[in-house]
C-alpha cells in the first residue's frame, strides 16, 4: 500500500509516497519551482535529453527485470534530435519502466524513484536539490524516530506479557509427559484464540485472504492492534487459571478487545505515536 506525505521544500509543497519500501517523489512538484502553469512540457523537455534517456534506462537495468533495453536502445539512438519527444507515459508503455510512475487522482502527476527524482530536481536547480534533499533527510529522520518508538513500545510490551502467558499454558493446558510437537500444537492454538478475538480470523484464515502480502496476519497489525493483543495476552492467561473454556474465553477476549480499542483510537497519547 502506498503511504502519501508530504515536504514543504523553499514554499513548495513535494508529495513524497513509500510503495514497497521504496520512496518516490512529485516530478510535477518539483517541476513548479521552476513554471507552475507548464509542468509537464517541462518534465518533457527533460525527457527529450539523451543523458536523461540513459540515466532511466540504465538505472532500469540495474533494479527491473522486465525492464525492455531493446526498446531503451531506440530512445536513446533519437535522444537529442529536435524531432524526438517523449512523455512519461510512452516512456513507462514502452519499456516496461517502473522508475517513473503517472498516478491520478488527488496526489496525482509523474512521479519518479528518489534515485531519478534528485537528478531531475538537479537539471531543474542546483540549489532546489540540495534543499530537497535536506528536506527528504528529515523526513525519514522522522520516520524512523517513529518507527523505533513503536519497536520500543512492542518490545516491552511483549517483554512484560510473554512469559506470563507462556508460564500458564504451561502450567494449565499442557499436559504433563507430552512431545514438543504437542507442545506447539497448544501454543500455535493459542495464538489464534488471540488472533480470533482481536482480528477475527486466524493466522491461516489471513493468509488465505492476504497472498500478496509478507509476513504474519501480527506483522500486518496496526500499533493500536499490537497494545492491545499484548493486554488481551495477559487476561488470557489469567482466564486459563481460572480454568475457563476455550470458548468462553474467546467471548471475554473478545469484549476487551472492542472496548479497549474504542479508547486507544481516542487516545491522544497513541495518536501521538502516528
Amino acid at each position: 500500500m502506498a503511504i502519501n506525505k508530504k515536504i514543504n521544500v523553499q514554499g513548495i509543497e513535494v508529495v513524497v509516497y513509500k510503495t514497497n519500501e521504496e520512496d518516490f517523489l512529485s516530478l510535477t512538484d518539483i517541476a513548479r519551482y521552476k513554471d507552475a502553469n507548464n509542468t509537464d512540457d517541462i518534465i518533457k523537455n527533460w525527457l527529450r535529453n539523451r543523458n536523461t534517456v540513459e540515466l532511466l534506462g540504465y538505472w532500469e537495468m540495474m533494479y527491473n527485470p522486465n525492464f525492455k533495453p531493446v526498446e531503451f536502445d531506440g530512445f536513446r539512438k533519437q535522444a537529442g534530435l529536435n524531432s524526438f519527444v517523449l512523455t512519461p507515459k510512452k516512456w513507462i508503455e514502452t519499456t516496461n519502466a517502473i522508475g517513473i510512475v503517472s498516478k491520478s487522482g488527488r496526489y496525482g502527476g509523474t512521479f519518479a524513484h528518489k534515485d531519478i527524482a534528485f537528478e531531475f530536481a538537479s537539471w531543474i536547480s542546483i540549489e532546489f536539490k540540495l534543499y530537497i534533499i535536506k528536506e527528504f533527510q528529515r523526513l525519514k529522520t522522522e520516520e524512523n524516530s517513529r518507527l523505533q518508538l513503536e519497536w520500543n513500545l512492542q518490545r516491552t510490551i511483549s517483554k512484560i506479557n510473554y512469559q506470563i502467558h507462556t508460564d500458564a499454558i504451561k502450567e494449565t493446558l499442557i499436559p504433563k509427559e507430552i512431545t514438543k510437537q504437542q507442545a506447539s500444537w497448544i501454543y500455535a492454538n493459542e495464538a489464534d484464540l488471540l488472533n480470533v478475538a482481536l482480528f477475527g480470523k486466524t493466522a491461516k484464515e489471513w493468509r488465505e485472504a492476504n497472498p500478496d502480502k509478507n509476513g504474519t496476519i501480527r506483522d500486518d497489525a496496526s500499533l493500536e492492534q499490537l497494545v492491545i493483543l499484548s493486554n488481551i495476552e495477559s487476561i488470557n492467561a489469567l482466564l486459563i487459571q481460572q480454568k475457563l473454556s476455550q470458548s468462553d474465553r474467546l467471548l471475554q477476549l473478545n469484549k476487551v478487545a472492542i472496548s479497549q480499542m474504542k479508547s486507544l483510537i481516542e487516545n491522544s497519547a497513541m495518536k501521538r505515536l502516528k
